[in-house]
């Protein structure tokens, strides 16, 4: 009985300690609101959650700050053009920041991103503010602006 009761707590203690995927990471870290909220709106959370690898460049709270509130609540409300923005953000497999490359990387969405690395990781006009932020389907680097396809 001693030894089911240890096996037991193993596997409970194994389970809360399961890595989450990049939805969940992001929502846990609490400052990715509004993309949580966009991608709710674009449908894309299942997508996010799904097997992956994804490397996605999260802007934070403050980086859709940045954009003035009619053009935000405009982009939210038009799907086609939220997933368009949403998935210039993910980058297919994962990629930690020291294989960062500079130079162009095309993105779930169809356009390339400009990556730079000189003075820490850019993407395209966003600064990479906190980088290889682990989860189970890939990994998160936040950026400080949010991106928009050409």
């Amino acid at each position: 009985m001693k030894k089911l009761l240890v096996c037991t707590a193993l596997g409970l203690a194994a389970l809360s300690a399961q890595a989450k995927d990049i939805v969940d990471t992001a929502v846990a870290a609490g400052n990715f609101k509004t993309l949580a909220t966009a991608l709710q709106a674009a449908g894309l959370v299942e997508t996010l959650k799904g097997k992956g690898p994804f490397t996605v460049f999260a802007p934070t709270d403050e980086a859709f700050a940045k954009i003035p509130k009619a053009d935000l609540d405009a982009l939210l409300k038009d799907k086609a053009k939220l997933t368009q923005v949403l998935t210039y953000h993910v980058v297919p497999g994962k990629v930690m920041a020291k294989d960062v490359k500079a130079g162009k990387v095309k993105t779930v969405a169809g356009p390339e991103l400009t990556l730079g690395t000189t003075g820490g990781v850019t993407v395209d006009n966003a600064k990479v503010t906190a980088a290889d932020i682990v989860a189970d389907n890939g990994v998160i680097h936040v950026i400080d602006s949010v991106v928009l396809p050409r």
